[in-house]
């Protein structure tokens, strides 16, 4: 934690100016109860199922998916996180670097805008799971009223944690590890005992294109964290361990991640329905006996609770990148409220929770990875970040390059884009090269927007970087704590 953070209380009221030497005092090991947190999720049984029912896996081909997914979204996680103790500025700050002060527009607006439908989807799954417990508990029945109600607490508690900044995200992330980590040896523990097993372990495999499909779905969702995996690492000191930020980056994730996909992909064998439900959370109450479900729910509500305070954490930094003048815990405000809308048109309108889930979560991979390629590429070669010239927003800085852009960033990022979008298919959009091929038949639209971009990026001119060293130690930002500048026009 910052000194500045604890001395001020719980409030943390730095916005997306880097913070000084002197205030990052972060351990590498708080990122692992972090990303535990990020991932405390009953989406990932309902993706467990999916494996199962729709991509016809059995329990081995589902372990296989389950370790390999963390491992090549969360690796990706902590190798762009490095870049938060280099620079120790928020993710789409240090983008400034990168795509210029005008450029980082771009990414940054899409980036927003994708935030909004992860946390509108959290925020559904939320308030299923109080739904389930007052059924559960007291037997009150699910009505329109109910919906908006349960929906606006969950959105309103996500906004008090995300609005209080670092410390209580991670102070709470920490508690609810410890909470979740024991309720789900209690699940395991039954799911052993309970478990027709002779079922499970006598499921025909799968294809191997199946298994490469599941890993690049489940793997997806921890996509969508890395643009915002240096707002987590910016408070460490230079000095950290860049390994130890990528394995807590892993670990975290990967102890979550796997038993969670395969108590799915186990509970799918007696209720395969598990895989398309409307409402993703309340088959818990129908396998479960009581005495888990109730406290396993509370658990997994707190952690959604969690996944959308940081979501929403790192959304009122990226509002800020764009020129909102408002501090970060208000900026917050306006994703909290986005999420309120959406959420309710998803829970009233929607007909299949689930198939709007993947069909969001592959739209969601392909434009976060656009900005991957292009900030990872450009991480290979760049060792510093210049602090006044990430916050100097007008023509004088550093990070002005050509009318504001990186002609270079800018044209790799949308090149890459497009890319990824032809090899795309879903319930909402299919790409015109989505079928027929390796990449369409895979679901790896997502990875193909990476490489095409920061392969572009790498082979494309470059403006010259005239920053030093020199001038990102010293922390020479203007801008007040909170107080994002306008963009020069």
């Amino acid at each position: 934690m910052s000194k500045t953070a604890a001395s001020e209380g719980a409030l943390e009221t730095r916005g997306i100016e880097p913070v000084p030497e002197s205030e990052r005092t972060a351990k590498t090991r708080e990122l692992f109860p972090t990303w535990v947190a990020a991932n405390i999720s009953v989406l990932l049984l309902t993706m467990g199922a999916s494996l199962v029912v729709a991509y016809k896996l059995n329990f081995w081909q589902a372990i296989a998916v389950a370790v390999a997914a963390p491992v090549v979204s969360y690796g990706l996680v902590g190798l762009i996180g490095i870049s938060g103790k280099r620079g120790g500025a928020p993710g789409m700050a240090l983008s400034r670097a990168v795509f210029g002060q005008r450029g980082n527009l771009l990414p940054g607006s899409l980036i927003w805008i994708a935030r909004w439908g992860w946390e509108t989807i959290n925020a559904v799954t939320g308030a299923y799971a109080v739904l389930t417990i007052l059924d559960i508990l007291f037997g009150i029945q699910q009505n329109n009223v109910l919906v908006i109600v349960t929906l606006l607490l969950f959105v309103l508690s996500t906004f008090a944690i995300s609005g209080l900044g670092i410390n209580a995200v991670q102070k709470c992330s920490k508690y609810a590890t410890y909470l979740f980590g024991a309720f789900s040896v209690l699940v395991l523990a039954y799911l052993v005992v309970n478990t027709d097993w002779s079922a499970v372990f006598h499921r025909p495999a799968g294809q191997t294109s199946l298994m490469v499909a599941g890993i690049g779905m489940i793997a997806a969702g921890g996509v969508s964290w890395i643009p915002t995996s240096p707002d987590f690492t910016r408070y460490l000191p230079r000095t950290a361990s860049s390994k130890a930020i990528v394995g807590n980056s892993i670990g975290g994730a990967g102890i979550v991640v796997l038993p969670m996909v395969l108590m799915g992909a186990v509970m799918a064998v007696s209720t395969p329905d598990l895989a398309k439900a409307q409402d993703p959370v309340s088959f818990l109450g129908e396998i479960l006996p009581m005495w888990i479900a109730v406290p396993y729910l509370l658990i997994a509500l707190i952690g959604m609770l969690l996944i959308n305070a940081m979501s929403m954490y790192s959304a009122g930094f990226t509002a800020q990148t764009l020129g909102f003048k408002v501090p970060r815990h208000w900026a917050v405000s306006i994703n909290a409220l986005i999420s309120l809308v959406f959420g309710a048109i998803l829970m009233l309108v929607a007909t299949s929770f689930m198939g709007s889930f993947i069909a969001f979560l592959s739209l969601l991979a392909v434009a976060f990875s656009a900005w991957v390629g292009v900030f990872g590429a450009d991480m290979f070669k760049r060792k510093h970040y210049d602090a006044a010239a990430l916050v100097d927003t007008t023509r004088t800085s550093a990070y002005w390059y050509k009318g504001g852009f990186s002609p270079a960033a800018v044209a790799a990022w949308a090149i890459g884009l497009v890319t990824g979008l032809l090899f795309t298919s879903s319930d909402w959009f299919t790409g015109p090269l989505a079928t027929g091929n390796f990449v369409g038949r895979y679901g790896l639209g997502w990875v193909v927007t990476i490489i095409v971009s920061g392969l572009l990026y790498l082979v494309l001119p470059k403006p010259a970087d005239t920053t030093t060293p020199q001038a990102d130690t010293e922390h020479t930002a203007e801008a007040a704590p909170g107080k994002p500048e306008p963009i020069a026009i």
